[in-house]
């Protein structure tokens, strides 16, 4: 796949700009990629940067009490702001052209705790409807309901085409299951 040349770079800082702009969760799964698409769409609306924000923990952060010690956090820093950017890369050109300006920050900690945090002072926080978690008929995922109850600014859930069509596979089963216990006679 070839890209024009005047593509915008994604621009990388520790910390993202602060005022006017659209956050956006990433956590690499198909909502975080609807979600970014959005954002890129509505932050080219209201001429604000985007500011595509994920979080992380360093390995040994959860395993070993003593292995704290040997926790590298600047490298796991730097491995979630590659990974982010190259989220960012795949999806730009989806989004509006010319896009915003996209900034990628990382910061470690719990997803919802870090995506409340940059929602202060932001214009919109926009998150997607479900994760990698595990619980896949729940419609909202954990960090979006904790996003959507707790954020200091406006926020917005957006599903994915795959999230859709697991509610439309959730919803057909479940009708056909009451559909069976309707026809079945206790006797």
């Amino acid at each position: 796949m070839t890209e024009p040349a005047d593509a915008p770079e994604p621009v990388v800082d520790e910390e993202g700009p602060r005022g006017p702009r659209v956050v956006v969760g990433i956590d690499f799964s198909s909502g975080a990629r609807a979600a970014l698409l959005f954002a890129l769409q509505d932050a080219a609306r209201r001429g604000v940067p985007v500011v595509a924000v994920t979080a992380y923990r360093p390995p040994d952060y959860w395993m070993d009490f003593y292995a704290l010690a040997t926790s590298q956090p600047v490298q796991a820093r730097d491995a979630a702001l590659d990974r982010v950017r190259v989220f960012i890369d795949e999806v730009l050109p989806e989004g509006p052209q010319p896009p915003p300006e996209v900034h990628a920050h990382a910061a470690m900690g719990i997803a919802a705790d870090v995506l409340i945090n940059e929602s202060h002072g932001a214009d919109l926080l926009v998150v997607g409807s479900r994760g990698h978690g595990g619980f896949t008929s729940m419609l909202l995922g954990s960090v979006s309901t904790q996003c959507a109850t707790h954020a200091s600014c406006p926020v917005t859930v957006v599903h994915s085409p795959e999230a859709k069509r697991e509610r439309l596979h959730l919803r057909r089963g479940r009708h056909q299951s009451t559909g069976d216990r309707k026809g079945t006679q206790v006797g």
